[in-house]
Parts: structure tokens; sequence; C-alpha cells
């Protein structure tokens, strides 16, 4: 079954996660991606915990060819401009200046390819006083605010996964379909720049507004307050999540479900904005009563309750879930060389099913180097890959 974006070619120039995630998400979408790597150890991705298919690489490439080749070399640069005259949309998270410095500017690229939509992700713009510095996930959280939300200053610590990076890359396949429906329906060729420091801003907008208008710093429990969203230990010592939201009936729902109905009638919980204010306390007096029964049953409980609950499941729990399980989230990829990959299914669904979906394994490094090649009409073992 062909995918929304059947035909559409992408050539990628990245690494790590911006780019990358970017370019799986088009592939799972139908578009065919080619990632162009350096024959000397490809995407530092690859090597990030073993060998040269770590599950950090796995994580951000299936669904693509990789071909290795050689920029510096007059066949490598030949093969990337035929790979150019026939692609929709470039994909690169190089720093500012290195595609021009390869000989690739936005004047040659406009006359190789007219057609193409060249992407571009850095880490703080294109220019400015941060411009020329290496960007990575945990630099991004920071300077956008984001680590300032999920750290407590009292033992500051990095944790959690990727964030900066992973918004990005969602970010950047936002403006590349936007431009490809443009260029269809006009012919108006765009020019799309992106960087992780604003992704990152514009992913949590909520904390800025409440600074803006209402003059509020929030700190690491701004928003759990706000929320209402409380973990709890159960007797098993094992995690539950409760989520309440402004709805007054989740609180009632609450009350009644670990039995504390003088809850109701406490002036410190009288109504939602006592509820935020005094959010500690709620914690402090609802968490003896977690620990009276193990998390199964405190589940099998809130069943019986209109209240948003949830266990909180540490990864190798995630997968065996009975709804994770209904709707068939994880997949098993076969590579003829590096045996089963699981993977995580593209969470869009078109008309009831996502089975247009590609289930191509991660490539090995340079493992269609010669098939693409020959496609280009270059001969087959050139020196375009290390020369």
């Amino acid at each position: 079954m062909a995918g929304c974006l059947d035909g559409v070619k992408v050539v990628e120039l990245t690494t790590m996660i911006t780019g990358p995630q970017a370019g799986m998400m088009l592939a799972d979408l139908g578009a065919e991606i080619v990632k162009v790597e350096n024959p000397e150890g490809g995407d530092p991705f690859r090597s990030f915990r073993i060998g040269l298919y770590s599950p950090n690489f796995c994580s951000y490439n299936r669904n693509k060819r990789s071909v290795t080749l050689d920029l510096r070399s007059d066949l490598g640069r030949q093969a990337l401009e035929k790979l150019l005259e026939r692609a929709d949309i470039l994909l690169d998270n190089f720093r500012s200046g290195v595609l021009d410095r390869l000989g690739f500017d936005e004047a040659r690229l406009k006359t190789i390819n007219p057609r193409l939509i060249h992407c571009s992700i850095t880490g703080f713009g294109v220019d400015g006083p941060y411009a020329s510095r290496p960007a990575f996930d945990a630099v991004g959280q920071s300077l956008s605010g984001m680590s300032g939300l999920f750290l407590p200053p009292e033992k500051p610590q990095i944790t959690g996964p990727s964030i900066s990076d992973n918004a990005t890359g969602y970010s950047a396949v936002y403006g590349i379909l936007a431009a490809l429906y443009e260029r269809e329906r006009t012919g108006r060729v765009r020019r799309i720049e992106l960087n992780m420091l604003e992704a990152t801003i514009a992913f949590m907008p909520d904390p800025f507004a409440y600074f803006n208008q209402l003059d509020l710093r929030p700190d690491a429990y701004f928003r759990a307050r706000a929320s209402q969203s409380f973990a709890f230990r159960c007797g098993d010592d094992q995690l539950i999540c409760i989520h309440l939201s402004s709805q007054t009936k989740f609180w009632e729902g609450f009350v009644e479900a670990i039995a504390m109905p003088e809850m109701l009638t406490d002036p410190r919980f009288a109504d939602r904005p006592q509820r935020i204010d005094n959010y500690f306390v709620i914690q402090e007096l609802a968490s003896p009563t977690f620990l009276k029964r193990t998390r199964g049953e405190w589940l099998d409980h809130f069943a019986k309750f209109d209240v948003p609950f949830a266990p909180i499941y540490r990864i190798e729990e995630v997968q065996g879930d009975a709804q994770v399980e209904h709707l068939g989230s994880f997949v098993a990829l076969q590579h003829p060389t590096e045996g089963e990959v699981v993977a995580i299914r593209r969470p869009i669904w078109f008309d009831g099913s996502r089975d247009d979906q590609p289930l191509n394994a991660p490539p090995t490094l340079g493992e269609h180097t010669e098939e693409v090649l020959r496609e280009l009409g270059l001969a087959a073992g050139s020196d375009a890959r290390s020369a």
C-alpha cells in the first residue's frame, strides 16, 4: 500500500537525532530517504554504544537507505549532485556554512535543482552570538528554560530522555510538509531553516505565558501543582499517577476512591486555586492511604471511578501493557545481517490503519551504496565512497 509521501525523494545529510528523526518520520509516511554518511564511521550515533548498529542509531533510522560518500572528493560531490538533481527535499543538520564549504551553497543548489526544498537544522540559528557553538539536547533544554522546569534546585541533575532533539525533528517535518504542499499547489519553492533553541521554546508555550501575563515564575513543580498531577507509592513499592486536571468531578472522584471524604469539607481544598496552593498537603495526606494496597489493587480500584490514572511504568514494563499490545505499538523488523530490531510504529493512523507504513530495518553503514550509485549511472565500486 502506497504511503501519503510515496514518490517523494529525500537526501538526508544528518547525524545524531534532529535530522534523522525528521527523515525517519518522512520515511514512515512513504518518502524515499537516502542517508548520505561519511565512509569513516558514518553517523556518530552508529557507534554510540557498540559496533556500528547501536540502539541509538536504530531508533532514528528505519526505512532509509545508507550511502557512504566522501564529500571532499570529486566523485563524492558528483554523486551527491546527482542525488540532488532527482530529489524533492534536502535535509541537513550541519553547522552553518558547512555545505557552502563543500561547494553546495544555495545558489548552486538552485542551479542543480530549482524545485529542491532545502531544510537546515542548527542549534541556535544561522547567525547571532551563539551561531558557531556546538549544540546537543541538554544544551537546548537548558538554554530554552526547559531544564529549569525539571530540576529541583536543591539537587540539580540532568535526567530523562532527549526532548529538544526530538521536538526539533518534529518541527522540521511540520515545515517540510507545509513547503511540499505549497510547492505542489503554487510552484513556489521554500528555503526552510529552524533551530533547536526556538523549537524547544515553542514546544512549551504555557510557562512563558504564565510569566508574561501573570508574572508567575514556573519552577519544577509548577505544572504538577496547576494540573493537580500526583505520583504515589503503593504498598508493593510500585508507583501510580493521578492527574485530576481542572474538573471538579475528578477531585471528588479521587477523594471518594481513597475514602477520605473529610478532604471535601477541608477549607484548604475548597476550590481549585486552594488545591493548587495546598498541592503538597494533598500529597502528604493521601500518601499513607496508597501504602495500604498494591499498585495492581489500586489500578483495579480506580478503574471503578471516573478519575484519570495510570501506572508509572519502567521502560521494561511498557510493551506488556494491555492497551499498548492492543494498539500494536511495537513491531519487530528483520535485518538480513543484524537480525531483529524492535521498532515503534508511527503514531499516526490513516483511515483506521497504518498498513502503509514501510517496515524496513535500519541500514548498515553503506548498505545501499552500490545500489544507489548504479541508479545514478555511476559505476558500482567507484571511489565516490572513499576517495
